[in-house]
């Protein structure tokens, strides 16, 4: 048994040293060789990231209707705060299936699938009439949701370039922030009825153009359409565009990773991938518990709470995001991933650290006319930074270090940690307001000076490889 095993081994290792070397090969040829941002492509990407738009709608729209539902459906406190975290809760449920779900049907087919559940609980939450509506609605999207935030990602990885890859995937999450946007600014102008009919309109422009777009070459591959990769990456790169190496690099990955092991669940609790699963479910925690849901989906009580307008607080949280994710896309494939992610950690511990001083000065009265505008400051600088880095790079990041045959559970994984932590955060931030406004704020800060300790020791830089580049030099510092 122990000399079959020995061989087994040694057959893997020279899976993975031929694959290295066609890599090495060929990776002049790829420098030179990129691709650009072809109609096609452009217009895939479009459509992918506009579920990230109705994601963000649906994140956002907690805040500016809380006083507007409580009102007309007369809900406590507790009953408004079970609502906002049913979304957290539909998350995690959609995370459980999104890796078999994308593997079984395709990228495309459950970008299709997460439209229906968004419909479904936009529809549910307009015409809803009391709470339990409203919370099944409020579940359907977050089922939607938990589909969304895995699979967008991952498409918009596998279709492009590698000179292009990052910038693309962060549109994903410049897209939630212009969600999120819309929703702070349309509820602060229509009723909580009318900003959920708006949050469906994305839906239905996505829905329409999953028949115009093109599948992943590389799950194409994966269920043994060879031809339909190549025809694929033909459309993608342009006529113009030589496709012969990338389509081998990526029809040799998958026969290696076939030859290695077999599709399971549990591979991907195999010692070769420890450091990347790590990495991965390190930062899906840490960007939740550093208080990213308690801010955004309470942001207005949160403003009240801390003596600054509501109305203005908000208007300016939705606006301040924007820049500063949109110059994130330009910086993410020339400054690379780690200096985001370390200048977003940063800011958003020095943010969590001003607003918890600002509720330490209001308890005790310290300085009560410059004690708001701390907070305000904190609040900001939160917006600007999480987006950049911490919102965006760790789904980046996942949809970049797995190979394709555990990509799926992987990525279930890492989803149902993050929504596992956000659920957390985004149920308990009201109780822990009214334990401690500053304590919170506190526990906030400390967590995000972790993150800041966890990206600076372990998170490797990805630009500028490509995906099986960076799977094979993961698994490869095990052995």
């Amino acid at each position: 048994m122990a000399i079959m095993e020995k061989s087994h081994s040694r057959k893997n290792n020279q899976h993975r040293e031929k694959l290295l070397s066609k890599l090495e090969d060929g990776a002049t040829n790829v420098i030179y060789n990129d691709g650009g941002a072809t109609p096609v492509l452009l217009f895939s990407v479009f459509i992918a990231v506009c579920g990230s738009l109705v994601c963000g709608c649906a994140m956002g729209y907690s805040s500016p209707v809380q006083s507007g539902i409580i009102a007309d459906l007369k809900l406590s406190t507790a009953e408004y705060s079970l609502f906002g975290s049913m979304l957290t809760v539909g998350g995690l449920l959609g995370s459980l299936v999104c890796g078999n779900l994308t593997d079984y049907f395709g990228r495309r087919g459950t970008m299709g699938l997460s439209d229906i559940l968004y419909l479904t609980g936009w529809v549910a939450i307009a015409f809803s009439k009391d709470a339990w509506s409203l919370d099944v609605g409020r579940l359907s999207v977050g089922c939607a949701m938990g589909l969304t935030v895995y699979v967008v990602p991952v498409y918009i990885a596998e279709i492009t370039p590698r000179n292009l890859r990052g910038g693309s995937v962060l549109l994903h999450q410049l897209m939630l922030c212009c969600g999120i946007a819309l929703a702070y600014i349309m509820g602060l102008l229509t009723s909580w009825r009318v900003l959920s009919l708006i949050g469906a309109v994305p839906c239905i422009i996505q829905f329409l153009g999953l028949f115009f777009i093109p599948e992943s070459p590389r799950w194409l591959v994966k269920v043994g359409h060879e031809k339909g990769c190549e025809s694929t990456l033909r459309r993608l790169r342009g006529k113009k565009f030589d496709i012969a190496h990338e389509a081998a690099l990526i029809k040799d990955s998958a026969e290696t990773i076939d030859q290695v092991s077999q599709d399971s669940f549990f591979d991907v609790f195999q010692m070769k991938y420890a450091f990347a699963l790590t990495i991965s479910l390190g930062l899906m925690a840490l960007a939740s518990f550093g208080g990213t849901n308690g801010i955004l989906f309470y942001a207005t009580t949160t403003f009240e709470s801390a003596g600054v307008s509501a109305k203005l607080g908000t208007i300016a949280m939705a606006l301040i995001q924007l820049p500063p994710t949109f110059l994130g896309v330009f910086l993410m494939d020339k400054s690379g991933r780690r200096p985001l992610l370390l200048f977003s950690v940063t800011g958003m511990g020095t943010a969590c650290l001003s607003v918890a001083l600002s509720f330490l000065m209001k308890d005790y009265g310290w300085m009560p006319h410059f004690s708001p505008y701390l907070a305000l400051f904190g609040i900001l600088i939160f917006s600007a930074a999480y987006p950049v880095g911490m919102g965006g790079i760790p789904f980046i990041i996942m949809s970049e270090i797995f190979p394709i045959n555990v990509k799926g559970a992987a990525g279930s994984l890492a989803t149902v940690v993050s929504w596992s932590s956000a659920w957390v955060v985004s149920y308990s931030f009201n109780f822990m307001m009214d334990w401690s406004s500053s304590g919170t704020f506190f526990i906030f800060t400390s967590i995000n000076v972790l993150a800041l300790i966890f990206v600076a020791k372990l998170v490797p830089e990805t630009k500028g490889r490509t995906l099986e580049e960076i799977q094979e030099s993961l698994t490869h510092t095990l052995y």
